[in-house]
């Protein structure tokens, strides 16, 4: 007999009254924990190897639409349902800008004190760009994936959709780029934001996982040529929010928009570069989970709420990394939605400040491999899933039968 059971005996309480205290101890297990323990840091890193047998994925490639496909015969193995492709025509209006945002032209002179997207420049600054020259990829192998140049036209970029069951006509868009260039394998950018979807795809797409509301998670193309493929979804697809097709069907091609996450670099958080320029060969022991937003943005208010809900899901759910969080998101896919709906940005460092001032040094180079990171720095990703599952799980009401 337990020394509660027997002081509840010596008490005199009676029978009932001692089950009822023993079925009160018994803990509702918490399905959003249950979902959580379904991320798994190999599967993580397997579904980011697999990613990267297509080199860089760069757009406008015979490597990038082989990821795609890939990509879709993942979702669909997956479960995940309403798998589907949008389809839009790109056609460069320009040189590649110096930072190698093609498409955008060249960028005029701008304040090198200020970071893109706001916030002041500090501390020391390391160099970045985009690495243009296949001879600086020592991997003959990587070299030969990545040799095919991009050419304009179609594109195409997949996602899928867990279809709410209460309301199927609300829905959050979780999303990640699946393009890169560098001649690297765009390991990290974004094969880790990438990764990271369809780990959430994977989960939240279970036969025994129902959600009040909807979640579309969306791989987007031409992240790298300036946000191309993001920016071709709201344009197509932002006027059929909510609408019923066919009428009296409860099926919604498009749901209502109520908030947008996006992940882009996930895995380097190493800290601030050394006098030399070279990074910590580790994870920094204070290494966290950026969550941005954009101050200047229509919804920034609704954002910003959205924005401290991931942290508060930070700080219940994920077992290695704490969470901040910004006003300065910029230059990455969530940015086309931000005067629509609430916009909000995982990464591994701040964007403007930090990864714009040379604090990951993989950053479109051929040094983003695979190989390259440790499961540190992997670890660093699947707590971002595991901010992102948690929080979204909270969102859309998600219960396990």
């Amino acid at each position: 007999m337990t020394r509660s059971l027997l002081l509840l005996t010596l008490l005199g309480i009676p029978r009932v009254a001692r089950a009822q205290a023993d079925s009160a101890r018994t803990a509702v297990p918490d399905p959003v924990a249950q979902l959580v323990a379904r991320l798994d840091l190999e599967r993580y890193k397997a579904t980011i190897k697999g990613l990267t047998q297509f080199g860089d994925r760069r757009q406008g490639t015979d490597r990038n639409r082989a990821a795609v496909d890939w990509i879709e015969a993942q979702l669909r193995s997956y479960g995940c349902s309403n798998v589907s492709r949008l389809k839009y025509d790109y056609q460069p209006p320009g040189a590649p800008s110096p930072e190698g945002r093609g498409g955008q032209g060249v960028r005029p002179a701008r304040d090198t004190t200020r970071a893109s997207g706001g916030g002041r420049l500090r501390g020391i600054r390391a160099r970045t760009g985009v690495n243009t020259d296949s001879l600086k990829q020592p991997d003959l192998r990587v070299r030969a994936i990545n040799m095919q140049p991009t050419t304009p036209g179609a594109r195409e970029e997949v996602y899928c959709t867990k279809v709410g069951a209460t309301h199927p006509e609300e829905m959050y868009i979780v999303g990640g780029h699946m393009d890169g260039h560098g001649w690297g394998e765009a390991a990290n950018d974004d094969g880790s934001g990438t990764a990271l979807v369809m780990e959430l795809a994977r989960v939240f797409s279970s036969a025994d996982v129902r959600t009040d509301r909807s979640i579309r998670f969306v791989l987007w193309n031409n992240e790298e040529t300036g946000l191309n493929g993001a920016r071709a979804y709201v344009e197509q697809r932002r006027a059929l929010q909510g609408k019923e097709d066919p009428p009296g069907s409860g099926k919604y091609p498009e749901p209502t928009w109520l908030g947008m996450i996006q992940h882009d670099m996930m895995m380097f958080d190493h800290g601030m570069p050394r006098a030399d320029g070279t990074l910590a060969p580790e994870q920094r022991p204070g290494a966290d989970v950026n969550i941005e937003f954009q101050s200047s943005a229509k919804f920034a208010a609704q954002a910003q709420q959205l924005a401290w809900i991931f942290q508060v899901a930070n700080e219940k759910y994920a077992t290695d990394y704490p969470a901040t969080v910004g006003a300065h998101m910029t230059n990455t896919d969530s940015a086309p939605f931000q005067d629509y709906v609430a916009a909000i940005s995982l990464r591994e460092n701040e964007r403007g400040t930090q990864i714009g001032a040379g604090w990951d040094p993989n950053w479109h180079q051929p040094t983003d491999l695979y190989t390259t990171y440790s499961d540190k720095d992997f670890r660093l990703g699947l707590n971002a899933a595991q901010t992102t599952l948690a929080a979204v799980a909270g969102l859309v009401g998600a219960t396990i039968k």
